[in-house]
């Protein structure tokens, strides 16, 4: 198997710009596609993930240019069905696209990885059908592939469950501006990551739409559709957790430039984190800066908001002089991996004590030692581990290039360290 050693070296005081937020890009495709017009997207992703999508927005009969810092998409608000949609490993897309094709005046089936036939689908074709559509998830009703008949969506008002991931609620927000009626969606208090349903919101209101929050906690979206406009990309703060972790675990002071310091993208809650473990974080018209401290403390902290941070933070955890405890993360579980099992699994051997429960890891720092890090096909399982391997030798990481998922760039950055 490919694999890649990460030389350790001294991490000097620098300034990084990570890539266009891939959750962002993905909704503003979204929101471009079924708007009527032309709309321009600057500064996306470039991944496979974003690839993935448009991908399926072309094969749905949406114009998509791709350009050296923009996407150019051309729509007149019709979506044709679109056969077989390939959204290879890419959760977002999956999860949109599905609710996108409900609108289609024909008929798709959605699929994508053998590991995207494990990650549940069930509540978001429960609550699409609960306003209209037609479809089916076909193994077991609950994973991929989901057969769509298209036709639109009626609207109404519903209850949808997002206990397992806001990706489902943010689903069909994406779509309900295009319903016959009003959407009303009862979101309840068991909802994971809420953060990304305020980075929804705000993409549909810049391309016209008009959510609301109500009193009663649930969210409405009037028919009023799409219109283009031209949309930027603020950087990832997803991708910008690595070089804050680098800054955390080495006592260098990084600087992420790109980010609005009051962006609602859920992984800025990291910063908190990093900041009760000792670090200096400061925030400045030219970015957000993490300094390592001289003593780097473990810490207790609930990441339901933050999610795909957790294993960023997990590593800087086995850094630390004193042990940490994260809760409030099963969705972890049904992650690209089960991301639980696998930090588990690298942590100990990178030499860290480790336990794991359903919905909390546990990380005591223990004697690190080199360490072959299995990655597991997992994007911020490469990122997470490379970042230890530039202060303990010894870390190579297998198939280094799965993280062209989100970052492609990630170990030229890492290099620029």
């Amino acid at each position: 198997m490919n694999a890649f050693e990460v030389r350790p070296r001294e991490v000097r005081d620098t300034t990084v710009r990570p890539p266009g937020s891939k959750s962002i890009t993905n909704r503003a495709l979204v929101t471009a596609a079924l708007s009527e017009g032309r709309s321009t997207v600057v500064d996306p992703l470039r991944s496979d993930d974003t690839d993935a999508m448009v991908g399926c927005l072309r094969r749905l009969g949406i114009g998509v240019e791709t350009g050296a810092r923009s996407f150019e998409i051309h729509s007149n608000s019709v979506v044709s069905g679109g056969g077989r949609l390939d959204v290879r490993a890419s959760g977002t897309t999956a999860r949109f696209i599905t609710a996108v094709a409900t609108l289609a005046d024909g008929p798709s089936v959605i699929d994508g990885t053998a590991r995207m036939r494990e990650r549940p689908i069930g509540p978001l074709v429960a609550a699409l059908r609960d306003l209209g559509a037609t479809l089916e998830a076909e193994l077991g009703g609950e994973f991929p592939p989901v057969r769509v008949a298209g036709g639109g969506l009626a609207g109404g008002r519903i209850p949808i469950d997002g206990s397992q991931s806001s990706q489902f609620v943010s689903a069909v927000l994406l779509s309900s501006p295009r319903a016959t009626r009003t959407v009303t969606l009862d979101l309840g208090d068991n909802v994971v990551s809420r953060p990304y349903l305020e980075t929804t919101l705000e993409v549909m209101a810049a391309f016209g739409a008009e959510p609301r929050w109500q009193d009663d906690g649930s969210i409405t979206v009037p028919p009023t559709g799409y219109r283009s406009t031209t949309f930027v990309v603020e950087a990832d703060a997803s991708a910008a957790v690595y070089p804050w972790a680098a800054a955390a675990i080495s006592g260098a002071a990084i600087t992420v430039t790109g980010i609005d310091p009051n962006s609602t993208q859920a992984d800025m809650s990291a910063l908190g984190v990093l900041a009760k473990m000792g670090c200096a974080v400061v925030a400045d018209p030219e970015g957000i800066t993490v300094e390592g401290p001289p003593r780097l403390m473990g810490v207790e902290a609930d990441l339901n908001d933050c999610p795909d941070a957790a294993l960023g933070l997990a590593v800087v955890a086995a850094f630390a002089r004193t042990p940490s405890l994260f809760t409030n993360i099963a969705n972890l579980r049904i992650k690209e991996t089960d991301r639980l099992a696998a930090l588990e699994n690298e942590l100990t051997r990178l030499g860290a004590r480790v336990t794991t429960g359903d919905d909390h890891l546990s990380i005591s720092p223990g004697s690190l030692r080199p360490a072959r890090i299995r990655t597991y096909d997992d994007h911020r399982m490469a990122m997470s581990f490379a970042v230890a391997g530039l202060v303990q030798p010894g870390v190579v990481v297998e198939d280094p290039d799965c993280v062209a998922k989100t970052w492609p760039g990630f170990f030229d950055m890492l290099e620029s360290l």
